[in-house]
């Protein structure tokens, strides 16, 4: 059973930057997609940035050229960095994984991850950008 338990949510200014962790237990970095995914209060939970097991990477158009997934497969961590934070950036940020044969994600990395492709989730970190 994969859990995932993400850290580095906080409080930024605009303009500031904030890197995220996600720590997956229980996990083979070769069979999995990984994925971030925020969501605002009152609004969807939404795709942000994806990687697959060979580090092809893809991005929501709302993070492009601001966000960078990656992951540190000796220490089975996926991390967010995000840089030039807006205050729409505002979310719960939660990490989420798929198995998949040969690590290839859902649809691949050039559309937006989709919440019903993932089935293993973390407990969310809270970003919050002020103005």
């Amino acid at each position: 059973q994969v859990q995932l338990v993400e850290s580095g949510g906080g409080s930024v200014q605009a303009g500031g930057s904030l890197r995220l962790s996600c720590a997956a237990f229980g996990y083979t970095a070769s069979s999995y997609c990984m994925a971030w995914f925020r969501q605002a209060p009152g609004k969807e939970r939404e795709g942000a940035a994806v990687i697959d097991s060979g580090g092809s990477t893809g991005y929501a158009d709302s993070v492009k050229g601001r966000f960078t997934i990656s992951q540190d497969n000796a220490k089975n961590t996926l991390y967010l960095q995000m840089n030039s934070l807006k205050p729409e950036d505002t979310a719960m940020y939660y990490c989420a994984a798929e198995l998949r044969y040969g690590g290839v994600c859902p649809g691949g990395v050039h559309r937006t991850p989709r919440r019903e492709e993932y089935n293993y989730w973390g407990q969310g970190t809270q970003v919050t950008v002020s103005s």
